[in-house]
């Protein structure tokens, strides 16, 4: 099953992670920033990730690779029995095949999750080599110019890589007659790292790519889902479907009903996004409806953040006006007119009652989570860090 409109809760690595495998948005799970040094976000006491649920249910859990929401070196502080490190993707499958293997043997069940690099700038991890051989389509948020194409090129040659690997997991799956009874989830945490995508509340910072198969949960094959849902909803549904009881403090919707057919589902009529910290402080606040979004920006800054490693881009130098300009308060667009949110409409006669109605459904979401945005400023481990460093001196 591939869902074809399927959004993150934050255009950035950890806090997205955070809430694909918590079920909570990230300014109610604690992670509001980056996860490595010298940022430091960290899950909040009693936030139990994927991993830790299913190891207290029985499961064999294991890390192959990048998981992001730790130092490398306490991930099975998230619940990991085995971890093992960051390599190319086809080494990483290499493991990966050897672990099936040793699963296979074993009664308990098992959660095993890989974590691939390349998809990272500067996308030549591991050797891999820039790829149009399907040709290279620039998509409209950027120029129309050679050093596009050869960024997307580069990019797509590392998605190849990716992808190869996990085909041969899925194909030894297949091999070790694992395929029937085990459901596979693939998903992005974010948007592409390319200048007005990542980082942003846009479109291109904000959707994923999400797949499923379990076959023998009843999922249809070669379905395509248009349903709006939200990387949220991951952790809610695979607990859901194992049976398993879901921790009181979940915020994602289950999408069980959905991907079976059993049972009575709520199509998302909204899905939200946040941003907090990024390597500095950009608090932001999106809601995306099927035809519109509203984000409301509150603090100011240039009209988008360029994290370092889109800076790497060759994009990045021929678009100076859209980083240079300062950021508006609010933010409306009409996604069905204006597919790449180039036209600001906040304020515009006629859109008056739809920009309330945006407003107040935002609202009262950040309300309903305890969104901390509603009662200040909100400062980062390395302020609290800095604060008692100095008390002790």
């Amino acid at each position: 099953m591939r869902f074809e409109r399927s959004f993150c809760t934050a255009p950035q690595c950890s806090p997205s992670r955070a809430a694909l495998h918590t079920g909570l948005y990230p300014h109610s799970s604690g992670v509001m920033g980056l996860a490595h040094p010298p940022y430091g976000w960290r899950l909040n006491p009693g936030v139990r990730h994927t991993a830790q649920i299913l190891a207290d249910n029985g499961y064999t859990t294991a890390l192959v690779g990048m998981q992001h929401l730790t130092d490398r070196g306490s991930a099975r502080d998230l619940g990991y029995s085995t971890v093992l490190p960051v390599a190319p993707a086809y080494e990483e499958a290499d493991a990966t095949l050897a672990l099936l293997g040793e699963f296979r043997g074993q009664s308990a069940p098992f959660y095993l999750e890989v974590g691939f690099e390349e998809p990272h700038r500067p996308y030549d991890f591991g050797g891999a080599q820039p790829d149009a051989s399907l040709g290279v389509r620039v998509p409209g948020y950027l120029p129309e110019v050679p050093q596009a194409r050869a960024d997307l090129a580069a990019f797509q040659g590392a998605i190849r890589q990716m992808d190869t690997a996990v085909g041969r997991i899925l194909v030894a799956l297949d091999q070790l007659e694992l395929t029937e009874n085990t459901c596979v989830i693939f998903a992005t945490d974010h948007g592409a790292a390319m200048p007005r995508a990542k980082c942003t509340l846009y479109d291109p910072g904000i959707e994923i790519a999400l797949l499923w198969r379990w076959p023998s949960a009843g999922l249809g094959s070669g379905r395509v889902v248009s349903e709006l849902v939200s990387n949220v909803d991951v952790t809610p549904t695979l607990l859901e479907g194992l049976g398993i009881q879901l921790p009181e403090s979940t915020q994602g919707h289950s999408l069980w009903p959905l991907l079976t057919g059993y049972g009575a589902y709520a199509s998302r009529s909204e899905v939200f996004a946040e941003k907090t910290f990024h390597t500095a402080y950009e608090p932001m606040r999106a809601i995306r409806t099927d035809r519109h979004k509203l984000i409301v920006n509150f603090e100011v800054s240039t009209r988008v953040d360029v994290p370092s490693d889109i800076r790497e881009s060759p994009i990045y130098p021929l678009m100076p006006s859209e980083f240079n300009s300062v950021r508006p308060p609010v933010e409306l667009y009409d996604l069905a007119e204006d597919r790449w949110e180039q036209r600001n409409l906040a304020g515009a006669d006629g859109l008056l009652t739809l920009e309330a109605d945006l407003r107040r459904r935002l609202l009262d979401w950040m309300r309903a989570t305890s969104d901390p945005l509603l009662t200040g400023p909100v400062a980062s481990p390395y302020y609290a860090d800095a604060v008692s460093w100095l008390a002790e001196s």
